[in-house]
C-alpha cells in the first residue's frame, strides 16, 4: 500500500455483496473500507466480535441496531465505536455507503 489512501478512490459499481478492502493489518489493528449497497445484517444474526471496532461513515449512511435495541443512525462524517462483544447488526445501508473500519485486538 502507498503511504497516502483515497477511501473514495475506485469505488465499485453496485455490486450484490458488500464490497470489503483490507488498508493495514497488524496484529494491533485491522484499517479496511467497507462499500455498502444497502445490504444489511440477516434478521437472525448479530455480530459478537472479539475484537473493538470503530466504523466512520464517509459517504452515504446507515443504521446500528445494539441487542439491547439501542439504534444509530449513521450519516456522512458520523462515527460508532463498538466495545469487544458488543451484540449488534446493520439494519439499513444507503446505495451506496463508504465505511472506514477499524478493528483493534
Amino acid at each position: 500500500m502507498n503511504e497516502v489512501y483515497d477511501f473514495l478512490d475506485d469505488i465499485p459499481e453496485s455490486l450484490k455483496k458488500e464490497f470489503f478492502e483490507t488498508i493495514i493489518e497488524n496484529k494491533n489493528i485491522k484499517i479496511e473500507r467497507i462499500v455498502s449497497y444497502g445490504q444489511t445484517t440477516p434478521n437472525d444474526f448479530w455480530y459478537d466480535q472479539n475484537e473493538d471496532e470503530f466504523v466512520f461513515i464517509i459517504e452515504g449512511e446507515a443504521i446500528v441496531l445494539y441487542n439491547d435495541k439501542s439504534k444509530y443512525h449513521l450519516t456522512k462524517g458520523k462515527s460508532l465505536y463498538i466495545k469487544a462483544h458488543q451484540k449488534h447488526k446493520v439494519i439499513y445501508t444507503a446505495n451506496p455507503t463508504i465505511w472506514l473500519a477499524v478493528f483493534i485486538h
